[in-house]
Order: C-alpha cells, then structure tokens, then sequence
C-alpha cells in the first residue's frame, strides 16, 4: 500500500471523524456554536485533502459514476454548510442558531453516501 493511499484513507477518515462530532454535538446540544464550526471546517479540509489524494491515485481521470457525483455533491454541501454555519454564528438569531442542525444532519447524511460507496468498493 503506497504513502499516497494511507495517507488518504488518514485524511478520509479523520474527516469522517470530525464531522461527525461537528454535527452530532450541534445535534445534541440543539444550538449552533463556534467549535461545530470549526469541526465542520476539519471535516471539509479533511475530506477535500482526501478526495484530491485519491483523485491523483486514479491519475487524474474523472470517472462518472455514482461514487463520484454523490461525492463532488457532497463536498458542494459541505462547503455550503460550512458558510452557511459562519453566516449563522455571525448574525447570531436565536431561531437561526437553534433549527441549523436539522441542514447539519441532512448534509452528513448525504456526505456518509460517498464514503460508504468508497469505502466498500475499495475493501475488496
């Protein structure tokens, strides 16, 4: 197994990783705060880092296929979630603040997508 592999599968991984926390603890604590923020920014640059190590495995060759649409979605979501996040922090509405993580939820949901795909069409 090459660097460039294990060093994407890190990056895969610690992206699943943050945010999840970044999404389940806004969940659970039904408020917006800056640390989901900031797990949801990790899990970006995690996942982005990931996707484009992985992209150059494949030596640059945009395949068409479930796997890929789904993820470059999900990295469109993330990055909208993310913005949208900061925007929300910063006008700080307490309605706003208190119903963000019904989006949160959502975008994790379609982001696990992609990875399952990835994950299982790479263990065998």
């Amino acid at each position: 197994m090459s660097a460039t592999l294990i060093t994407a599968i890190v990056s895969m991984m610690t992206a699943l990783t943050m945010y999840t926390i970044g999404v389940w603890a806004e969940r659970l604590a039904r408020l917006l705060k800056p640390i989901h923020l900031f797990f949801f920014i990790a899990g970006l640059i995690c996942d982005t880092i990931g996707t484009e190590m992985m992209f150059s495995l494949s030596h640059h060759v945009f395949q068409l296929n479930v796997h890929s649409v789904t993820g470059a979605i999900a990295l469109v979501l993330m990055f909208i979630h993310a913005l949208w996040a900061a925007i929300t922090l910063i006008r700080n509405r307490e309605n706003e603040l208190k119903v963000f993580h019904t989006f949160s939820l959502f975008v994790w949901i379609f982001w696990l997508i992609p990875f399952g795909i990835g994950a299982a069409l790479h263990a065998v």
